[in-house]
């Protein structure tokens, strides 16, 4: 099957502001074992509607809730995984608005934040789990796409969640 390019993926990389925008409205009202297989599960579907060589985890509160490698994917889309969560876990903001923010202000996440570039990863594709009421909890992680990509996988995932 050949790969193809989603069709709403944006050219341009959001700016902070609409980074910002987009996490507050994909805040979810629980987040629950089956709420992360239906969410796994849709990000499976996408990967594959598209041809997507890529692997996708979900965790919550350190426990690996959803973890599936499709056609194409390597042990370094589990590596990147990694890296791209810890950066949620340590900023509570998605690995994209981290990266961002660094570059708003001119700089980069791997020359001023002061962490070894191989344990975090400030490149899109990692978002929060945010619950109402509870915070970030945990994170959806889509990993083998350009960083815009990844990105865009996820918060399309999200929105099709959070629409039921």
């Amino acid at each position: 099957m050949t790969p193809k390019a989603p069709t709403d993926v944006p050219t341009l990389a959001p700016s902070v502001a609409e980074l910002e925008a987009q996490e507050l409205r994909l805040t979810l009202p629980h987040f629950t074992y089956d709420d992360a297989w239906t969410l796994g599960t849709l990000l499976v579907d996408l990967a594959r509607e598209r041809g997507a060589p890529v692997a996708i985890d979900i965790t919550r509160s350190g426990q690996q809730l959803f973890h599936a490698a499709l056609p194409g994917s390597t042990p370094d889309n589990d590596a990147w995984i990694t890296r791209k969560r810890r950066v949620v876990e340590r900023y509570a903001a998605s690995s994209l608005l981290v990266g961002t923010r660094f570059r708003a202000k001119g700089s980069t996440f791997e020359d001023d934040s002061r962490l070894d570039p191989d344990v975090y990863a400030a490149h899109g594709g990692a978002f929060p789990i945010t619950v109402e009421g509870a915070g970030v909890i945990g994170a959806v992680v889509v990993s083998g796409l350009p960083q815009l990509e990844d990105h865009a996988m996820v918060v399309e995932a999200l929105e099709r969640f959070i629409a039921g």
